[in-house]
């Protein structure tokens, strides 16, 4: 079992906690501790947890605050807390990335979908609630939608690499993108490349947020036309972009800034 599917698990109720421990035990995922609080792991006394471990905190049990969150980084550096938490709450999300959770996930999820949503986790990346995208289209847009061509000449990118980014928005995986633009997904993988190096960013995460923060939308998805998803394939949800700028991970620039992201 690699390092990166370690998983320690905090959560006060016995049955809960018990019950996440069997569920993740009997996937891909190598259980190292289970706690009743975050105290537990942030003893002197408590054993370092390996860089990339995912350390799932259940804040219906446990007080999960951002001094919470920074206490865990700092007793187990390295480490992805994700937040489980009863129900959506914008402000707390804002305040978990704010302190370096790497996810938050709603408990009306299922066992398989949590599942899945923890591997994104241990590959990196970073995850929220589907609830997130009906808050969205609810608050102010970022800033005035862009003129794609004025994008384009401000960036570089091509067209086809403009509408990939759209679906970035959307938190799109490479297999649906591909399945929505009839390409294939090798194909998608090296315009995100582009898009990446074009932009200046590490991720497609920094990405989408790029996109976002300089007046590209997310493509709309039509339920009659969308194709069916392999078994397995989790559904996407769009990205935070407003949550991560919020956060303030990153300071953006506009576009007549020179479109470069500093490190």
């Amino acid at each position: 079992m690699s390092a990166n599917r370690n998983v320690a698990i905090i959560c006060r109720n016995t049955i809960t906690r018990e019950g996440l421990c069997r569920i993740l035990d009997e996937t891909r995922f190598n259980v190292l501790q289970a706690a009743d609080s975050p105290a537990q792991l942030t003893r002197a006394d408590s054993p370092e947890l390996p860089a990339g471990t995912l350390v799932l905190i259940d804040d219906g049990t446990c007080q999960c605050d951002a001094a919470t969150v920074k206490d865990l980084h700092s007793a187990h550096p390295g480490i992805r807390p994700v937040v489980l938490t009863e129900s959506f709450d914008y402000s707390a999300m804002i305040e978990a990335l704010r302190s370096g959770a790497f996810g938050y996930i709603v408990k009306e999820i299922s066992c398989e979908p949590l599942v899945n949503t923890l591997e994104l986790v241990a590959h990196g990346e970073k995850v929220l609630p589907s609830q997130l995208a009906d808050v969205l289209q609810t608050r102010p847009a970022l800033g005035a939608v862009a003129d794609v061509a004025d994008v384009q000449a401000a960036t570089n990118l091509s067209q086809r690499e403009v509408e990939i980014l759209e679906w970035l928005i959307m938190g799109c995986p490479n297999k649906v993108i591909s399945r929505h633009m009839d390409i294939s997904e090798a194909t998608v993988k090296v315009h995100v490349k582009a898009i990446l190096r074009k932009l200046n960013v590490k991720n497609r995460t920094q990405a989408a947020i790029w996109a976002a923060n300089n007046g590209l939308r997310g493509r709309s998805f039509d339920e009659a036309s969308t194709p069916a998803l392999p078994l397995g394939t989790k559904a996407p949800a769009p990205v935070a972009t407003e949550a991560l700028v919020a956060a303030d991970a990153i300071k953006w620039p506009t576009a007549s800034a020179g479109l470069t992201v500093p490190a």
